[in-house]
């Protein structure tokens, strides 16, 4: 496995820019995760420097920015409650601390090592949108209490159990500047995108409260000298506390692992590029290691950072490693000014993070999809916010292998009785009807036999982006009697990237359930209009035949009538 990109230095101007611009977004977060977590801001810092800089060189997605994230400082809060609890105090517990951190980055390395990587892709929509959901409720709840200028409890469930003290004791002060804070993080966007609407909120809302005196609590000293490594506490561990650390290290682990691919992923819908996965597991481990040998915040890929650099123009690792040096030069330069800045602030900040990794997708459709996705969705954000994230995860790939296997088998004896098999059915179905020559090759033929799911999904969407420049796919699914939440987002992503090449779509011998299925989120007829749709295969090779063999533009005639569908007010739910 090779380590270390083939640096190239042909987007300089890009990479800085992209840098520089995805630091300064970083700076704001890198605080407030600092303070959630427990660890202080500093320590946010120094993970956002260590680990942007060398998961970015080691890395495995070019474009990738990577930090402290929502779902890290989620289970980063748990291990400094642990080291509290045992030691009395962070200072006291340092080593204990640090061991699961450092270890975090060993596992994630063994990771990409064994290559499981690419097994990341396999977990079924409904498990991530529960998961990401339930994460978001955790961040937006352990701010409650801060954003009214209060010390809040350091479990989601005493926030529940306690939310009826926040109203006696409000600091009036304190919940003006958060509230503030979050109306200007979403409305300076409007005004404009050229400056990161998070550091003009952090930087107004600090000045504001410095220049008139408000008495709302401050993040306090932080440090502005390079940090020391810190491996040797690691000798003043507990020998009983290394089940719990091994358990720890492994969730971070695993989260982080995820958290980082997922991004790897979106970054590659975005620049076109692809990713790899094992090295970009090695290259986190490696980052998370040296960020957790100097008392630094563990981290993954941050989606948010990852697009900012996109947008402004970075495309390799320098532009990572940009984002790292300017945060290290914040801290050299600015930290003693750090000091002033307003806890409720950051409060503010993190909700509108929270706010951003909920899955409003997933919510939106929850009537929609199958009913088992939707209780997959809904026991793994409730046991994301309540129980523990890993057999929160667990439990929701469990439920759905076995919920899956029932369905199948419950369709398999439906279908049979239904569709009984023919002798031609058992010989391959795609040879069934010749295509004629005169149009053999405008169109591409695409056989999908047995359930569209969550297993299959990436292989589908994979094929999708080899398919050649033609004018018409047609996807023919008389053998497809199920499709999942995973498998119906991945049609309609496919649709999508192939309206985007300007080829339509048909489909033919859609079963009862898939089409009941494409219809409610509504991918029929908003991405592919009802009149694409064919019971029979060779009805549609023949009006294909007759609509090309003048070289009608039928796919202009496809996007026409997609046109007439939208301004007929049909709404198309998940437009890229």
């Amino acid at each position: 496995m090779k380590l270390v990109h083939n640096w190239r230095f042909d987007n300089i101007r890009g990479d800085i820019f992209g840098g520089i611009t995805a630091g300064i977004v970083a700076l704001p977060l890198a605080l407030a995760f600092g303070v959630q977590s427990g660890a202080g801001a500093v320590a946010g810092l120094y993970g956002a420097i260590v680990l942007g800089v060398f998961a970015a060189t080691f890395g495995g997605t070019s474009s990738q920015v990577s930090g402290p994230t929502g779902p890290m400082t989620v289970v980063s809060a748990l291990v400094v409650l642990s080291v509290i609890e045992r030691y009395g105090s962070l200072q006291a517990g340092m080593g204990f601390m640090i061991c699961i951190f450092v270890l975090a980055g060993f596992i994630q390395i063994l990771f990409g090592i064994l290559q499981l990587g690419a097994y990341i892709r396999y977990i079924p929509y409904p498990v991530v949108s529960g998961f990401m959901t339930g994460i978001g409720c955790i961040i937006i709840l352990l701010q409650v209490f801060p954003f009214f200028g209060q010390t809040s409890p350091k479990k989601v469930i005493e926030v529940v159990r306690n939310i009826a003290e926040v109203i006696p004791a409000i600091n009036w002060e304190a919940t003006v500047i958060a509230g503030a804070t979050i109306a200007i993080i979403y409305l300076f966007p409007k005004i404009t995108k050229s400056v990161p609407s998070q550091l003009v909120a952090l930087i107004s809302m600090t000045l504001i409260t410095a220049f008139s005196g408000l008495e709302v609590p401050l993040i306090g000293v932080i440090p502005t000298s390079l940090p020391e490594i810190q491996l040797g506490t690691i000798f003043h561990v507990k020998a009983e506390d290394w089940t719990l650390i091994i358990e720890l290290a492994l969730t971070l682990a695993l989260l982080g692992a995820i958290d980082s691919l997922l991004t790897s992923v979106i970054a590659d819908n975005i620049t076109k590029t692809k990713h790899h996965s094992n090295r970009e597991l090695v290259g986190q481990g490696i980052g998370n290691i040296l960020a957790g040998s100097i008392g630094g915040l563990p981290g993954a890929g941050a989606t948010m950072r990852t697009l900012v650099n996109v947008n402004a123009g970075g495309k390799t690792p320098l532009s990572g490693v940009i984002h790292g040096i300017l945060l290290l030069g914040v801290l050299l330069g600015l930290g003693a000014y750090a000091q002033k800045i307003p806890l409720p602030v950051l409060a503010g900040i993190l909700i509108s993070v929270g706010i951003g990794i909920i899955d409003y997708k997933g919510i939106r459709d929850i009537k929609s999809v199958p009913r088992t996705d939707a209780v997959v969705m809904v026991i793994v954000l409730v046991m994301t916010v309540f129980v523990d994230l890993i057999q929160a995860v667990a439990a929701g790939l469990i439920l759905s292998s076995i919920l899956f296997m029932k369905q199948m088998s419950d369709q398999l004896g439906r279908e049979v009785k239904i569709f009984p098999l023919k002798e031609s059915d058992t010989s391959l179905p795609w040879l069934d009807y010749e295509i004629p020559d005169a149009i053999a090759d405008k169109i591409y033929v695409k056989h999908l036999s047995g359930p569209l799911f969550f297993g299959f999904a990436p292989a589908f969407q994979a094929m999708a982006e080899k398919l050649p420049d033609i004018r018409v796919v047609i996807f023919r699914m008389k053998h497809v009697p199920y499709i999942d939440q995973t498998g119906l987002y991945a049609m309609e992503e496919v649709v999508l990237a192939l309206e985007k090449r300007n080829i339509a779509v048909a489909i033919t011998g859609l079963q009862s359930q898939p089409l009941r299925m494409l219809q409610r989120i509504n991918v029929v007829p908003g991405l592919i209009p009802e009149s694409y749709i064919f019971d029979q295969f060779d009805d549609c090779v023949k009006w294909l035949s007759e609509a090309l063999k003048n070289s009608t533009r039928i796919e202009d005639v496809f996007f026409e009538e997609l046109s007439m569908t939208r301004r007929n007010k049909i709404p198309v739910k998940y437009r890229l």
